[in-house]
């Protein structure tokens, strides 16, 4: 296959396993500061995915949660097919500590009361939520961390 320009497309996606969490990308800005980008993936490609108000609800849970763990984050984005999120984070290179700060903010997600910013003035399609769903999202994630270093279905055999 042709490489592109886009790392995640170059991504076999027949060979990896859900759910995992995986060092997509470095870059390092021309003042020495580094962006670490990580694949937060909830679901398997292809065969599942999140269902777009749970989606919503648990983007703006962990974009708001996540940023009481740790003062390095860029963007909590989540990924167009549906099947995770994208974590980028300034200045911060420790993988276990990532996983660490992603396991506070899902049981941040599991103990809310409510999806915050989900109203017409902060939120673009505050009418697309599901506080429960979200809830449902992050303790699947939870209840598989014991998987999150495998990525690829060869590493799990």
């Amino acid at each position: 296959m042709q490489k592109m320009n886009v790392e995640s497309f170059n991504l076999d996606h027949t060979k990896v396993v859900a759910p995992f969490v995986r060092l997509a990308g470095i870059k390092e800005g021309k003042n020495g500061d580094v962006i670490h980008k990580y694949d937060i993936r909830f679901k398997q490609p292809n065969k599942e995915h999140m269902e777009m108000p749970a989606l919503h609800s648990l983007e703006h849970l962990m974009a708001e949660n996540i940023r009481n763990h740790t003062d390095k984050v860029v963007d909590v984005s989540p990924m167009g097919c549906q099947t995770g999120f994208y974590l980028s984070l300034i200045n911060h290179d420790n993988y276990d500590d990532v996983l660490a700060i992603l396991e506070k903010t899902l049981n941040d997600v599991k103990n809310a009361t409510e999806v915050p910013a989900c109203n017409e003035v902060q939120c673009g399609w505050a009418a697309s939520h599901s506080l429960e769903g979200a809830q449902q999202l992050a303790e699947e994630m939870l209840a598989k961390k014991h998987e999150w270093k495998v990525i690829y279905q060869d590493d799990a055999e």
